[in-house]
């Protein structure tokens, strides 16, 4: 419930809609498709770069709680991952 709530004031969720807002309005209000088009396009690149920054972030936070966040880890994941 609590993920819920963080989400819908997150930036990246609130910059995604304001996005899908200039879309429209591009798109009706001006009558220029192509640009409206265009800015339609950003609210799945928008949340998709914030989807990979809190992968990443979880990651890195796994990482540190089982201590494999040293040098020694990294290198021995670089190379399991190669041999797979």
């Amino acid at each position: 419930m609590q993920a819920a709530g963080d989400t819908g004031t997150d930036p990246a969720v609130i910059l995604a809609a304001g996005s899908v807002v200039l879309s429209w309005f591009f798109f009706y209000a001006r009558g220029d498709k192509q640009q409206g088009l265009f800015v339609g396009l950003w609210p799945p690149t928008i949340l998709a770069f914030a989807s990979y920054f809190e992968q990443t972030k979880m990651s890195d936070m796994v990482e540190r709680a089982t201590g494999s966040d040293t040098l020694v880890g990294r290198v021995e994941r670089m190379v399991q991952s190669r041999t797979e």
